[in-house]
């Protein structure tokens, strides 16, 4: 019941985050507990088996991990100047406030100081300088990102934003606001230039929207909730099976 009640909470999570730019939904995966062998299979010294098959009894289920799905969300198309999706694999990398990077599939960004920087003021890794009065901006799918100023004939390049590859995605610590952390488990880094080397290239003016599919998760949430209600019928049955040994005359 503990196990089901933490898949509950695990689609709960993903249905609240439905609409929620970038998420990537979790996906609770279970683990048979060890069993209590009360018969080993034998077989006897004549070469026949004297107990082909043992008797075993599961100690029931727990929960073992709750693992992040990485598949795209749809593109939106929003028509902002500093709006980029990621079609295909790679994050953004960006700087937090003690200095680590950490890594992200939002690519709704905003101007602060001069600098690109997400919705909370992390700024880009490496950093992207914004010259004041722009009246265009470019951002090819390679990462080049191209402006042009009230007195310009043509469009200039700023920077080069680019993505990081994460060798195990579902390996990295879950940060909140759409942020990771690398960890030991999700290995190494690699970055590069958006469309090359198996790096998912940057499409601007759009963002990816949740993963979450909705029909899914209620499925898994009937399913759960079944799977819940049948385990407390067992315990039920448990209880008044001993209640009606003890009331024996």
């Amino acid at each position: 019941m503990e196990a089901q009640q933490t898949q509950i909470d695990i689609i709960a999570n993903n249905l609240a985050n439905a609409n929620t730019t970038g998420f990537k939904r979790a996906r609770g995966e279970f683990q048979d507990m060890y069993y209590q062998q009360l018969r080993a299979a034998s077989r006897g010294e004549d070469g026949q088996s004297s107990s082909p098959v043992g008797l075993e009894i599961g100690q029931g289920v727990r929960m073992m991990a709750s693992q992040k799905m990485f598949s795209n969300g749809d593109m939106m198309q929003t028509g902002n100047h500093w709006d980029m999706g990621i079609e295909g694999n790679g994050f953004f990398k960006v700087r937090m406030p003690d200095g680590k990077p950490a890594y992200t599939r939002v690519g709704s960004f905003k101007i602060q100081g001069g600098q690109l920087v997400t919705s909370n003021g992390y700024p880009l890794d490496p950093p992207i300088d914004v010259p004041e009065g722009y009246t265009q901006v470019e951002v090819s799918r390679e990462g080049a990102v191209k402006v042009k100023g009230p007195d310009d004939d043509q469009l200039s390049e700023i920077g080069q934003i680019n993505l990081s590859l994460i060798q195990n995605p579902a390996g990295m610590e879950s940060l909140g606001r759409g942020l990771f952390a690398q960890t030991g488990a999700s290995g190494s880094v690699i970055e590069g230039t958006p469309g090359s080397d198996g790096i998912g290239a940057i499409e601007h003016g759009f963002l990816e929207s949740s993963n979450v599919k909705v029909v899914e998760e209620m499925i898994d949430l009937i399913s759960a909730q079944r799977a819940y209600e049948m385990n407390s019928k067992v315990i039920q049955a448990s209880d008044q099976m001993l209640r009606d040994a003890s009331n024996l005359r």
